[in-house]
């Protein structure tokens, strides 16, 4: 695999672990984006766009986080060491299509909107807290753009190195904690070891979570305690916070339909990397990953009516006010997807080698199939 440089002196891969950069000790400096008040609004809900944001302004957004959640009065964690923490962190991420820094910020700030929105720290502790957002941030860290079933096919270094059991997300796990290991990034220095070793666990059980081999796993084992669910119960609250990850990270068809769709192209452009390579090395090939197989809508209505309803809809029967504002987005998104499939399926009604032209005998019934498919059609600016 190609090694990425970057100037971050904490740079991480695992080709190149025994060639880390001196570590620096200035005081980093980014440009400081100072948030209106609109902003810091926005920033709570679901329906923030995440696409307006530079990079360095994105860090601005995710400092503020941690400074209104109180993580870093609670935690005394340095505003310096935060900064180049966060710093490290972006440099960290490759530049995918889809899983790059951009997407690191997205989980994240969702994974701030469900805490004000389910009202989580009346609920649980700050050390949650603080573990929900630090593994959001840490989640995909140095992911290489190839997912597990390609490490494990291709005998991977990662794949050798954890024994086909979840290697990126194991790496990605490795790579928070090297950072982390280094003094002018250590943003969990203040705590005792007990502390620490607690955060620690937290923070490697959400971002192995995040791994979708164990969805079904997850999902059925949050579903036999949500309705008897305590906080007071330890396993309780890791299995919602397992739980929240895991929507958080795949939740962009929560937000509005011109935020969430460029994503689905971006997954689209990685996974067809994915399966080119696949091709031509001779490995198996998905079918949903595979450009000769997949469009758009048949990508996301099974996503949407398998994985990712059934999911908020359990989330909901814990916080009814994830209905109104997440799992409604979802029902919509998935009709609308159907409806873009019901028109696809009409268009190959009508021959590709045929042109029809107007008045022609086949255009009233090219006219008919797009009526009958049609709804909304200003929605879909076709």
């Amino acid at each position: 695999m190609k090694l990425f440089l970057t100037n971050c002196p904490y740079k991480y891969s695992f080709l190149d672990e025994y060639n880390k950069l001196i570590p620096r000790r200035d005081v980093p400096s980014y440009p400081k984006y100072m948030l209106s008040q609109e902003t810091i609004g926005a920033l709570r809900k679901p329906t923030f766009d995440v696409w307006l944001w530079e990079p360095n302004e994105m860090l601005s957004c995710l400092e503020h986080m941690y400074h209104d959640l109180g993580l870093v009065k609670d935690f005394n964690i340095n505003p310096i060491t935060m900064k180049r923490w966060l710093m490290c962190i972006r440099d960290n991420y490759r530049n995918n299509p889809f899983h790059n820094f951009r997407h690191c910020f997205c989980v994240t700030q969702m994974m701030y909107s469900m805490i004000s929105l389910c009202n989580l720290q009346a609920k649980i502790s700050q050390m949650d807290i603080l573990i929900l957002m630090t593994a959001s941030v840490c989640h995909d860290l140095d992911h290489p753009g190839y997912n597990n079933t390609y490490q494990i096919n291709a005998r991977t270094e990662l794949a050798v190195r954890y024994n086909d059991i979840s290697p990126l997300e194991n790496h990605h796990c490795a790579v928070a904690f090297q950072i982390l290991a280094q003094a002018e990034c250590n943003i969990l220095s203040s705590l005792d070891k007990e502390q620490f070793k607690r955060i620690r666990q937290g923070i490697i059980t959400l971002i192995l979570a995040t791994d979708m081999a164990r969805h079904a796993e997850i999902l059925d084992s949050f579903k036999e305690t949500v309705d008897e669910f305590s906080y007071s119960n330890e396993e309780h609250v890791t299995q919602l916070k397992m739980i929240l990850i895991k929507c958080c990270d795949i939740s962009n068809e929560v937000r509005p339909m011109e935020i969430a769709e460029p994503w689905v192209d971006c997954l689209l452009e990685e996974y067809f990397m994915q399966s080119d390579r696949e091709k031509s090395e001779g490995l198996p090939v998905a079918p949903f990953m595979d450009r000769d197989k997949v469009t758009k809508p048949t990508a996301q209505i099974g996503f949407l009516k398998f994985v990712l309803i059934p999911m908020f809809e359990t989330v909901t029967r814990l916080f009814p006010e994830v209905e109104e504002v997440m799992l409604q987005p979802l029902w919509e998104s998935r009709d609308r997807y159907e409806e873009l499939k019901q028109i696809d399926d009409a268009m190959k009604e009508i021959r590709p080698s045929e042109v029809v032209f107007a008045g022609s005998p086949d255009y009233s019934k090219f006219l008919l199939l797009i009526l009958q498919n049609w709804s909304e059609p200003a929605e879909y600016n076709l």
